[in-house]
């Protein structure tokens, strides 16, 4: 169905139609620009301390925010990545027909070229004295109208939208009005290059693994499913990319690491989005102790090198990233806060009778590493707001990690927590290839088909241990969850440039929100 325009929609149509019949292209092929608004209040800047006896020329471009008509003379602002800049239009320059153009057929939200010379107004403000103007691209839905507010004792202008969720929907609108939307999106981008930067200084190699694969595995998530029509074979989005990389230390490569998208086709909530992006590095001769000092680091560093800080705020708490983090055995942590000491619950009837015997209610049917994992989450995560590992799980629910030394149902593996919320993951792989199958059988027997913490056997992974895997110790993050934390940002959406949504509605409701746009 094509677009049913609203009112305000149709009269900016009204006026593009009237561009055209001046002959002028509301959408032309070509534009200029000689300085980004940041760059020519630099330029101005520097030609006053230098005493330049003539005032320096630009063409500036952006989107058209504001707008002030006073007779004879009209004052606006363009917008462009950089920041804005003022525009100043006088009939005397430009004529009386092209201000009354500008006045009457260009709208806020219209992208536009001026060129013309530097100076200050009375005011102080830098402004560039417009000589020529030109439409770059026509608006024809009103962006939301913006509202400042003090935060802090900071002006923050945001966009007036319906609903948290439009914005989300309407993303690029969000963008377009929210400066400091805008800076989430910065930060999370500088974020992952300092994870790059530092993973490639200490000697690890970046790789890519296949995305669609055969067999999925390396998490306990449910995996998205295609169909490869030419091959006429069923194929997974991947969950992790953890089994691919670890076929790498096989071939000889000691550090690999990725950055990239995982699909895991589960629940949506203000820590969860079915596509996310994650960090997962192999590290050989390694184990789970030196991924946790290494670990410790590597935030550390990227504090540093984004926020210029390692002490942040989030959600209220004062946070500090610097290492040693806090560290606790799962056993005596869960000890301390139910007195359940899960060593003495070999199973998951025992485990779900003491369970009970304090007052904590199992999951029904669960198994003894599910039940552990309950515990977790409801006594110990939420509590660990500063940064905590929490280490040496329940075997049934690592399958992938190594034993420790005379315990064969805990192994060696870590999570880290922030801000009461799982950041990492990371084991003392197992490498032990007889041992490894054997474990997938065990859970093929233990779970039912739908269980989604079930993982296939993968032949191929198993047949590359047996060629011999270096021992090493292996780590995942979720990139959306750091840039939250050091964004403060309660929810994931906030921090994922297109999360996915419910359909909601025929889009008319959003389409209407137009109609509250700011008189200009």
């Amino acid at each position: 169905m094509p677009h049913e325009f609203n009112r305000l929609e149709k009269e900016r149509l009204a006026r593009l139609e009237r561009l055209r019949e001046m002959g002028i292209e509301p959408y032309p092929n070509r534009a200029e620009r000689t300085h980004t608004a940041a760059e020519a209040i630099r330029t101005l800047e520097q030609a006053e301390a230098q005493q330049a006896e003539e005032a320096p020329r630009v063409i500036v471009a952006g989107r058209l925010r504001a707008r002030r008509v006073m007779g004879k003379i009209t004052f606006a602002h363009i917008e462009d990545e950089s920041g804005r800049i003022q525009l100043f239009f006088q009939a005397n320059t430009l004529g009386k027909d092209a201000l009354k153009q500008f006045n009457k057929l260009y709208d806020l939200g219209d992208f536009i070229q001026a060129e013309g010379f530097l100076f200050r107004t009375r005011t102080g403000e830098p402004t560039v004295h417009v000589e020529s103007f030109r439409m770059l691209a026509k608006a024809i839905t009103p962006l939301p109208p913006a509202k400042d507010e003090i935060v802090d004792g900071k002006v923050v202008r945001h966009a007036v939208l319906a609903d948290s969720e439009t914005r989300y929907r309407q993303r690029y609108a969000d963008l377009a009005v929210n400066p400091e939307v805008r800076d989430i999106f910065r930060t999370r981008a500088k974020i992952v290059r300092a994870l790059r930067d530092f993973l490639d200084d200490h000697g690890f190699l970046e790789v890519e693994t296949p995305i669609l694969q055969p067999i999925y595995g390396g998490a306990a998530a449910r995996p998205f499913v295609t169909y490869h029509n030419q091959l006429k074979q069923q194929l997974y989005l991947r969950i992790s990319f953890e089994l691919y990389l670890k076929r790498l230390l096989v071939g000889m490569f000691e550090k690999v690491y990725e950055i990239g998208r995982d699909f895991r086709n589960e629940g949506i909530s203000f820590k969860h989005n079915p596509e996310f992006t994650q960090l997962e590095f192999y590290w050989a001769y390694a184990d789970y102790f030196k991924v946790m000092d290494f670990t410790e680091e590597m935030i550390a560093y990227v504090a540093d090198r984004v926020l210029g800080t390692r002490k942040i705020t989030w959600q209220g708490h004062e946070i500090d990233l610097s290492p040693p983090w806090k560290r606790i055995e799962m056993r005596q942590g869960l000890l301390e806060a139910t007195g359940v000491d899960i060593a003495a619950c070999p199973d998951a009837e025992s485990l779900a009778a003491a369970m009970k015997a304090k007052g904590v209610e199992p999951k029904p049917n669960a198994s003894r590493g599910k039940l552990i994992d309950q515990m977790v989450g409801d006594f110990l995560e939420p509590n660990f707001i500063q940064p905590t590992f929490l280490y040496d799980y329940p075997r049934d629910i690592s399958p992938l990690a190594k034993a420790r030394p005379g315990d064969p149902t805990t192994v060696e593996r870590f999570e880290g927590f922030i801000g009461g919320m799982e950041l990492c993951n990371a084991f003392t792989e197992l490498n032990d290839p007889l041992d490894q199958e054997a474990r997938f059988l065990e859970m093929g027997r233990t779970y039912a088909a739908d269980d989604e913490e079930r993982h296939p056997i993968d032949e191929d992974y198993l047949r590359a241990m047996r060629y011999g895997m270096p021992p090493n110790g292996g780590f995942g993050m979720g990139i959306d969850r750091l840039t939250m934390i050091f964004t403060d940002k309660r929810s994931i959406r906030e921090v994922i440039l297109f999360p996915h949504l419910r359909e909601r509605g025929d889009g008319k409701d959003e389409d209407r929100a137009g109609e509250a746009a700011a008189s200009e």
